[in-house]
């Protein structure tokens, strides 16, 4: 195949990739927890109800990501993509305006399937196609998209909706999101390596990913039947559904844990910091990770980065600000590697054919789990909080042991690829 344009179109993907999950996340992921106070205030609804719906929206979008690639491969990228924003827009316009809790939770169906199509499977089936050996680095800055969603999108929606309204916010958002998501799919999205004549990384002539390196073998094998009796999977599934249960867990509550201590405006600095963080975390990983290395390993080792940084909140006691700073940067730091790594582990482990079900069911099983996460660790919270409004150890233990498990599960699972197909190890090393 001989390129028709001496440009790589695949970073220009990645450019818009990096939009998208901004887009994804700062309306799909960060904004729920806005609308929460936004409902309660102009509703009178309870927590609870509200907290409910939150739920039932990742829910929802658990059950239509597992059906992302069917979409993909009858209609193409672009023009889910398209759809999906069109979803998220409606349904966020469908929580400010529902007047009672079943149109509320109506509103839960478009949000959920709307975003996923916005958030890491779909970003990855974007990325995926153009990139081989540099895909660790176009993932992970294609998903950084998500973090400056989070930094950006959330005080956007707290001036919007104190300037006019909820419902005006989300008309806003919902506007914006289509109209940049439908041009970056019409003019972007729908392009890709075969219609432009390119082949992934930019190569001239198809170099592959390196004959010695796991993502190499794992081209060399053929798909797997039946996923969810492959112990590879279940063990990559399970790790990042433990390790994201802990992350989002600890998330939702983190702030007003700092607010006591940091005031609320260090505090909302220090959420922003955590987020700038796990951009960073993510970069170095992207860049700089070996085309030789375990990234079973690399996964299990960015976990045990964050059980060190609940290891310096707990030391904190809560009062003790250096320690708490160590605990953001150490828990920020694996934020982002947390949603990178799970595509790029795949890439390594599976064949090319797999890679687009194998993430969005993993993303599937990990988003099912963590919509529970936030209301777990408010009840632990609730229950172990002293009557001078400080939180003791437990919650900080929980999220750790949950951690140390994900990485745990993650190291379980190494080997099982080369053990169950050692020919195609022969045929690549």
């Amino acid at each position: 195949m001989t390129p028709t344009t001496s440009r790589f179109y695949g970073w220009t993907v990645v450019g818009a990739a990096f939009v998208v999950a901004a887009f994804g996340w700062g309306v799909g992921f960060y904004g729920p927890p806005v609308w929460l106070k936004a409902l309660h205030d102009s509703r009178g609804w309870s927590v609870g109800l509200i907290s409910a719906a939150i739920t039932t929206h990742f829910l929802c979008g658990a059950l239509a990501v597992a059906n992302l690639p069917k979409l993909y491969n009858r209609f193409g990228i672009a023009p889910v993509t398209a759809m999906g924003s069109v979803s998220l827009a409606l349904g966020a316009i469908g929580w400010s305006v529902a007047t009672a809790p079943w149109q509320l939770f109506a509103a839960t169906l478009f949000t959920g399937a709307g975003w996923v199509a916005l958030g890491p499977a779909g970003v990855n089936a974007m990325v995926a196609p153009w990139f081989n050996r540099r895909r660790p680095a176009a993932i992970s800055l294609a998903y950084n998209g998500a973090s400056v969603g989070g930094v950006l999108f959330t005080p956007l929606w707290v001036a919007l909706i104190g300037w006019g309204g909820f419902r005006c916010a989300t008309v806003i958002f919902g506007i914006a999101t289509i109209a940049v998501l439908a041009l970056l799919s019409a003019r972007v999205l729908h392009r890709t390596p075969q219609t432009m004549g390119q082949l992934p990384d930019g190569d001239e002539v198809y170099h592959g990913i390196g004959t010695n390196t796991p993502a190499a073998a794992a081209m060399a094998r053929a798909p797997v039947a039946r996923l969810w009796r492959d112990r590879a999977f279940l063990t990559l599934a399970l790790g990042t559904a433990l390790g994201l249960f802990a992350q989002i867990g600890l998330i939702a509550h983190l702030f007003s844990l700092l607010v006591p201590v940091l005031g609320a405006s260090a505090a909302g600095f220090a959420a922003s910091f955590a987020a700038a963080m796990a951009v960073l975390g993510r970069s170095l990983t992207g860049w700089f990770l070996p085309s030789h290395a375990d990234r079973r390993v690399v996964g299990a080792l960015n976990y045990g980065v964050q059980v060190l940084g609940c290891c310096a909140f707990l030391a904190a006691s809560g009062t003790n600000i250096p320690l708490l700073l160590a605990g953001i940067v150490l828990f920020g730091i694996g934020i982002g590697n947390a949603t990178s790594m799970p595509p790029l582990i795949a890439q390594s482990e599976f064949a090319r054919a797999d890679v687009v079900r194998v993430v969005a069911l993993v993303t599937a099983v990990s988003q099912a789990s963590y919509a529970f996460a936030p209301a777990v660790f408010g009840l632990i919270r609730d229950f172990t909080t002293t009557s001078g409004g400080t939180a003791v150890p437990l919650l900080f233990v929980t999220a750790a042991t949950f951690q140390a498990a994900a990485a745990w599960v993650y190291f379980s699972g190494r080997d099982l690829c080369r053990r169950r197909a050692p020919e195609a190890i022969a045929r690549a090393g």
